[in-house]
């Protein structure tokens, strides 16, 4: 099992395969990724089984999570993110990057790992 990566590396997998994720780790634990997405791109990801962590390697965005209605009220959040910023998503909640004004690289940690 590889134990370590260079973000560098990664990055060229990730181009060479022509896939927005790739995933560089899996055990029963936890997976981990490396998400892309062209600036002015769209990010089409459903809510996903399991809780997930981002960071925000380089480029800008928006990222909205959207929790749902609750007695008081929607429960959305519209957050700039940039290099840097750290983000969590509970597991089954709505959420997506938009407006991407740059590149956006993100590595993507699940817990437990992701399922299909």
């Amino acid at each position: 099992m590889k134990r370590f990566y260079q973000l560098e590396d990664l990055s060229a997998e990730q181009t060479a395969s022509s896939r927005r994720y790739l995933e560089f780790l899996h055990v029963p634990a936890m997976s981990a990724g490396l998400y892309v997405l062209p600036a002015n791109g769209r990010d089409e990801q459903k809510p996903h089984q399991q809780d997930e962590m981002y960071y925000v390697v380089r480029g800008r965005a928006r990222m909205q999570i959207t929790r749902g209605e609750t007695s008081h009220g929607d429960t959305s959040e519209d957050r700039l993110v940039k290099s840097g910023t750290v983000i969590f998503v509970e597991a089954g909640t709505e959420h997506r990057f938009h407006s991407i004004e740059e590149e956006l690289v993100v590595l993507v940690f699940f817990a437990p790992a992701e399922t299909e």
